[in-house]
């Protein structure tokens, strides 16, 4: 009897998170074409001012989103930016949910690196572009221009925020392995690096489950910045490893 009921209770489940997922992408859709004007407006505005305001507008989209779809989102540790200085934030990368709630909570201006092939969504595109220095992993070329766009977005005091990971991470693990990206550009720009962790994003958007969203809290928490100083991209990335993940075994 309680393996009929439980299996009640998943159908039902199932059921459910499909629905609430077709309001999550209702709502996603409705809210951005709401924002997509004032954020396009940005484009006329010179950075890091330009970029400081298209986060603004993000941040709002973002707070009224996440409302509607019942996942609020707690940030822990925006002390660890300080005042002027301008940072490499790495976060660990669980599911879709993890990629529009990422910016816009980073204090401050700051672009992601991100897939070029997005920026070919009608009017997304657009947005997209924005907020990201844009790259064809497949394309060597393009691999190295998008490098140079990160040292630029830095020296124009903009945060760039990377996945280290690359794609989801559909492991058992904490993490996955690291790309060396992240922490080659920091040693090169003597910019520190902000690990940052999300928590609950897989629970809310599961990674092996197809359009499927339930109600979650989701939090994300910024660590102290590591500096690059008298290490190694090899040294640099194992030591950011170790701590996202001690930390996420700690806090999960």
């Amino acid at each position: 009897m309680k393996k009929i009921f439980y299996n009640l209770g998943q159908i039902l489940l199932n059921i459910f998170a499909r629905i609430w997922a077709l309001w999550g992408l209702i709502s996603f859709v409705s809210t951005f074409l709401i924002i997509i004007i004032p954020a396009l407006l940005t484009y006329f505005v010179s950075d890091p001012k330009g970029q400081t305001l298209f986060i603004k507008i993000a941040k709002i989209w973002m707070d009224i989103w996440l409302l509607l779809i019942l996942c609020p989102l707690k940030v822990k540790g925006k002390e660890h930016f300080a005042n002027g200085e301008t940072y490499i934030i790495t976060f660990n990368h669980n599911t879709l949910l993890d990629v529009p709630i990422t910016c816009p909570y980073i204090p401050g201006a700051n672009k992601t690196i991100a897939k070029k092939s997005f920026t070919k969504i009608p009017l997304f595109g657009l947005f997209y572009s924005k907020g990201a220095v844009l790259v064809d992993r497949k394309n060597p070329a393009s691999r190295i221009k998008s490098y140079d766009e990160m040292k630029k977005t830095l020296f124009q005091k903009i945060h760039m925020c990377i996945f280290p990971e690359g794609t989801r991470n559909r492991t058992k693990e904490p993490l996955k392995s690291f790309y060396d990206g992240a922490f080659k550009l920091s040693v090169d720009t003597k910019n520190a690096i902000i690990p940052t962790l999300l928590f609950n994003t897989s629970k809310a958007m599961p990674n092996n489950k197809f359009f499927y969203l339930l109600p979650h809290k989701l939090e994300m928490h910024f660590l102290e910045p590591i500096a690059p100083e008298n290490l190694s991209s090899a040294e640099l990335k194992e030591i950011v490893f170790e701590k996202m993940w001690s930390y996420y075994i700690k806090n999960k």
